[in-house]
């Protein structure tokens, strides 16, 4: 594994730029699409083809088809959703049907990652990021709702990535545009936020994604995505996970804004992150993989560490692999 490893890119547009071919050719394993690389599924199912062609090995591409107002594919075959509030008051068949019929269709154009479902506690009224993307305000029903989208879309070959820890659902302030800061203790985490998670990974979640958000009573120093404190302490170690974790795009203003970016990325390395997403911009991307091989270069990023990273990643593409 080299720098090019830890990558999860963007890109541009419907078809693959030069360059973007170059990054895959040269080892990243993870690419994320957006509306803006949506047409049809026919034009999806070319562009996914010609990922894995260009990296000449398997690959995890990834979408936030999470439904609501976070739905990148819309039209056939991809079913339309209301929130995910409005569909957990539906029931758990019902969210269990959506996520079976979402994943079929995500597999037949080529993508087999999804990253949801989403397993904060919609906890603050006044949260501009999260509200109805919960399904609950109750900590117990988001874990039963998640646990059965995790199934249900695991079931049907593609991976689930829960999303945001150790919990965005309690902020009010979005980590997009500004870097939020809770002072929540370990207590309090255990009692509320932690209890989807804990369920997520005792169903046997692929991956997780971390939160750019400051947790002053566990670390006050930096954003979750880069705390070893959070990342290693409390996901790898106090609840247990080995699977993959990414983080949140370095791009948003929570980290992009307070760090350097190649900083931040070998950081989040070194807190225990796997895949670091970097959802836009061609020239951020060369900075993360510059800032990368220099810390693998130098040793700050041991081989040990590399071949973690690898064995994770290889446990969700060779188990979720389209060939």
């Amino acid at each position: 594994m080299n720098a090019h490893g830890f990558m999860c890119i963007g890109i541009a547009g419907t078809t693959l730029l030069a360059s973007e071919t170059e990054l895959l050719a040269r080892g990243v394993r993870n690419v994320i699409l957006f509306s803006r690389n949506y047409q049809n599924a026919a034009q999806l199912t070319q562009l996914t083809a010609a990922i894995r062609k260009a990296a000449g090995a398997n690959v995890l591409i990834s979408v936030d088809q999470e439904g609501g107002r976070v739905l990148r594919f819309c039209g056939a075959p991809f079913p339309e959703q209301p929130s995910a509030r409005l569909l957990g008051e539906q029931g758990v068949d019902v969210v269990a049907q959506w996520t079976r019929d979402t994943a079929l269709a995500l597999r037949a154009c080529g993508v087999n990652m999804n990253l949801a479902p989403i397993l904060d506690v919609d906890s603050n009224a006044k949260n501009p990021v999260i509200g109805d993307r919960s399904f609950s305000h109750d900590a117990n029903v988001v874990a039963h709702l998640g646990v059965a989208c995790v199934r249900a879309m695991q079931e049907c070959g593609v991976a689930a990535c829960g999303k945001h820890f150790p919990g965005h659902g309690d902020t009010d302030m979005d980590s997009h545009f500004d870097l939020p800061k809770l002072p929540h203790a370990l207590a309090r985490l255990e009692q509320l936020e932690f209890i989807p998670f804990r369920a997520a990974i005792q169903a046997g979640i692929a991956a997780i994604m971390s939160a750019h958000v400051v947790f002053e009573a566990i670390d006050s120093e930096v954003p979750g995505t880069l705390s070893a404190k959070v990342i290693t302490g409390l996901l790898r170690n106090a609840l247990g996970f080995d699977g993959l974790i990414l983080t949140d795009d370095l791009e948003m203003k929570a980290v992009a804004d307070q760090f350097e970016i190649g900083d931040a990325a070998v950081r989040a390395v070194e807190a225990g992150c796997d895949t670091l997403l970097v959802c836009k911009n061609l020239p951020v991307q060369h900075k993360v993989i510059e800032g990368l091989s220099r810390a693998i270069a130098s040793g700050r990023i041991s081989q040990e560490r590399l071949a973690q990273s690898q064995r994770r990643l290889d446990v969700v593409l060779n188990t979720h692999a389209i060939i």
